[in-house]
């Protein structure tokens, strides 16, 4: 599945942007070669954390070729290092390359979007176009417990995967988007129900005006991890 992931061009607007990204790259990377096409999950397969971002970066991920890698100290990639290492999830606290040697225990990472898009914003088309791939994760984790949304649109796209892979089953009345929401997903059969977590996506957009602190950050892994008795 993750190798239909790397083949997909679904979306025309996002494979031309992912490609061209990869030829004018910036001016800090001018050395470097691209990945320049879609990200496929990373982490362990047989994970018990699912943590759902919103689309690889243009100058992270679509460079690196890793989920949540790649766009530099304090990044985003950072804070999903750093609060995995906090709770014992994974060996080094920072995301800065696929070659430094991260590894995940018990958590793997996905997103709503597997390419960068324009301006960091997918169209819906595209995302419903890119969410059977959610669907397809949340099927294969037999042992899931928990899911960790990083903002409102990876969000809404857990929720709109855990219909087909969670056999139709939703939580009544639906999920509204909020930090630090908490909310059990139905069990589908021969699943067991799962708990959804919600958080401000760690953009620098969020952290570096103090809309999402590291307190608030680790507040939530904390939560995942003792719902994964971990």
């Amino acid at each position: 599945m993750q190798e239909r992931v790397v083949r997909c061009r679904a979306c025309p607007r996002l494979v031309a942007y992912r490609e061209r990204v990869a030829v004018e790259k910036v001016r800090r990377y001018r050395g470097e070669r691209y990945w320049g096409r879609p990200v496929a999950a990373f982490g362990d397969p047989t994970a018990r954390l699912l943590i759902v971002g919103l689309a690889p970066a243009a100058h992270g991920a679509n460079r690196t070729g890793r989920m949540f890698t790649g766009d530099g100290a304090g990044g985003s990639g950072d804070w999903v290092a750093a609060g995995l290492h906090a709770v014992g999830l994974a060996n080094r606290p920072v995301s800065r390359a696929p070659d430094d040697g991260l590894v995940l225990r018990d958590a793997l990472i996905s997103a709503a979007c597997r390419c960068a898009p324009p301006d960091n914003r997918p169209t819906p088309d595209e995302l419903a176009r890119c969410r059977p791939y959610l669907e397809a994760e949340l099927a294969a984790l037999e042992d899931l417990r928990v899911v960790v949304a990083l903002g409102r649109i990876a969000f809404d796209a857990v929720l709109a995967a855990w219909g087909p892979a969670g056999g139709g089953h939703l939580p009544r009345p639906r999920p509204a988007f909020v930090h630090g929401g908490e909310w059990t997903l139905p069990a589908g059969p021969g699943r067991r129900a799962t708990t959804l977590l919600a958080t401000y996506h760690p953009s620098r957009q969020n952290t570096n005006t103090g809309r999402l602190t590291r307190e608030m950050w680790l507040d939530v892994f904390r939560r995942a991890a003792a719902r994964l008795g971990a």
